[in-house]
C-alpha cells in the first residue's frame, strides 16, 4: 500500500509506529484528507494565526499543517513520535510543530482547532474543556472523523461543551462537524480524573480521561490481580502498557522489596499510576514512571519481571502488532532466569508468539475469558 498522501497542500510520505514489514495500514484515513482539503478550499489564515491540532493519528494534519507552525496536542507518545518522524521524512523541521502532551497547560487564544475524534468519548469531553478557555467566537472549530466513529453523542457534547454545530457532506465515509462558540454556554469543571475505591482494599484509584476501564476494575485486570506473583527477595519489576498502574501496584504489595517500573505509551496513564502509587506507598516505596514506545528506551537485561496486559487496538484499529512488538522487547530487557506475565483474551493466541520467541509457555490461570500465560528466559 502507498505511504504517500497527496492533499492540497502537497504530497507526503507518512508512516505508522510501531514499524512493522509489509505495513497494509495507511498512516491517515479520509478524514484527515477531508480536514486538510477543507483548510485549503478555505479563505487564506491571517499571517500569524495560531492553528491547534487535536488528536493527530500519526502526524498526518501536522505535516501537512507545517507552514502554519501548528500547536499539536495528543495522548499518545507514538502519535508524537511518529509526527516526529514524518516531519522529518518530508524534510520539515521539528520544531515546525510545537507537540504538547494532553496534560500540558495551552496559553493564549486559537483562530483555528481541528480535532480527529478520539476513541473514547471521555477524552473528548476532557479536551474540549480544556480548550474552551483558548476558543474565541471568531475561532474555527473543525471536527473530523470516519462516520462509524461519529455517534450523535459527539454533536451533544460539541453543542453542550462549545455551541451550535453544522455538518458537512460525507467523502469517502468521513464526515466534518463545524462547531461555533457560544461565550453565553456555562461549561462544567472537568469531572476527570474520576476515582474509585479498589475492591478489598484501601487503595483509592484515580484515572484520567483516556485511561482504559476508569470508573471501575475491569473484569480481565481483577482475574490478573489474583494471580500476580510474590518476589521475597529485590528484584526489577515493569508494568508494561501499565494504564492505571493497578497491577504494579499489587506486585509491589507483594513483592516488599522489589523496584517497580511503570511505562505506557499514554501520558494521562503514566500520571494517573503515578498518583495511585504515590497515593498507596507515599515516599516509602521506589518505582520509576516513563511514558515511550513500550521497552524502546530500556537497557537490556534490566528487568527480572515483566506484567502486560497488552491492548489489542491501536486507535479505531483492532490488531495484535503492538502485543507482538512489546514480547519482542520483553525477550531483550529480561535478564536470565526473568520472566514474562501476559494475560489476553483467550481468542487472542498470544502463546503461540511467545512460544515462538522463548520456546514455550506455562500456563498460570484460565477461565472462560482470559489466559494467563508465563514465559521465561533461559539461564
Amino acid at each position: 500500500m502507498t505511504n504517500c498522501l497527496a492533499v492540497a497542500q502537497g504530497e507526503f510520505e507518512l508512516n505508522r509506529l510501531p514499524k512493522r514489514p509489509r505495513e497494509l495500514l495507511r498512516a491517515w484515513d479520509a478524514a484527515d484528507e477531508y480536514l486538510l482539503d477543507t483548510v485549503a478550499e478555505q479563505p487564506k489564515l491571517p499571517a500569524g494565526s495560531r492553528v491547534l491540532i487535536v488528536n493527530d493519528s500519526f502526524g498526518a494534519l501536522s505535516v501537512g499543517l507545517s507552514a502554519f507552525r501548528p500547536y499539536a496536542i495528543s495522548d499518545s507518545y507514538l502519535s508524537q513520535q511518529a509526527t516526529r518522524l514524518n516531519l522529518a521524512a518530508n524534510g520539515l523541521a521539528e520544531h515546525s510543530v510545537n507537540l504538547l502532551s494532553i496534560l500540558d497547560p495551552l496559553e493564549g487564544v486559537f483562530d483555528l482547532v481541528l480535532i480527529k475524534v478520539p476513541k473514547t468519548l471521555a477524552l473528548l469531553e476532557d479536551e474540549l474543556i480544556r480548550l474552551r478557555p483558548h476558543l474565541t467566537p471568531s475561532t474555527q472549530v473543525i471536527v473530523a472523523g470516519m462516520i462509524k466513529t461519529l455517534p450523535s453523542s459527539v454533536w451533544k457534547l460539541l453543542e453542550r461543551l462549545v455551541g451550535p454545530t453544522s455538518t458537512s457532506l460525507a467523502r469517502k465515509k468521513a464526515r466534518l462537524i463545524f462547531a461555533s462558540l457560544d461565550s453565553g454556554l456555562t461549561v462544567p469543571p472537568s469531572p476527570y480524573p474520576v476515582s474509585y475505591r479498589l475492591e478489598n482494599t484501601d487503595y483509592l484509584i484515580s484515572n484520567h480521561a483516556n485511561v482504559f476501564s476508569r470508573d471501575s476494575l475491569d473484569i480481565g485486570t481483577r482475574f490478573f490481580l489474583q494471580h500476580l506473583p510474590s518476589r521475597q527477595s529485590a528484584c526489577d519489576i515493569i508494568d508494561l502498557g501499565c494504564g492505571n498502574g493497578l497491577v504494579g501496584l499489587i506486585a509491589a504489595e507483594r513483592s516488599p522489596d522489589a523496584t517497580v517500573h511503570f511505562i505506557d505509551e499514554s501520558f494521562m496513564a503514566v500520571a494517573s499510576a503515578r498518583d495511585n502509587f504515590q497515593r498507596a506507598f507515599g515516599g516509602r516505596r521506589e518505582a520509576t514512571f516513563r511514558v515511550g514506545d513500550g521497552l524502546m528506551e530500556v537497557e537490556s537485561e534490566s528487568a527480572d519481571l515483566i506484567l502486560c496486559n497488552p491492548p489489542f487496538h491501536q486507535q479505531n484499529t483492532v490488531g495484535d502488532q503492538i502485543a507482538v512488538s512489546l514480547f519482542k522487547q520483553s525477550k531483550r530487557v529480561l535478564r536470565k532466569g526473568g520472566e514474562l506475565w501476559v494475560i489476553g483474551n483467550r481468542h487472542l493466541d498470544y502463546h503461540s508468539y511467545l512460544d515462538r520467541l522463548f520456546g514455550a509457555h506455562s500456563v498460570i490461570a484460565a477461565n472462560s475469558k482470559f489466559i494467563i500465560v508465563k514465559v521465561k528466559l533461559a539461564n
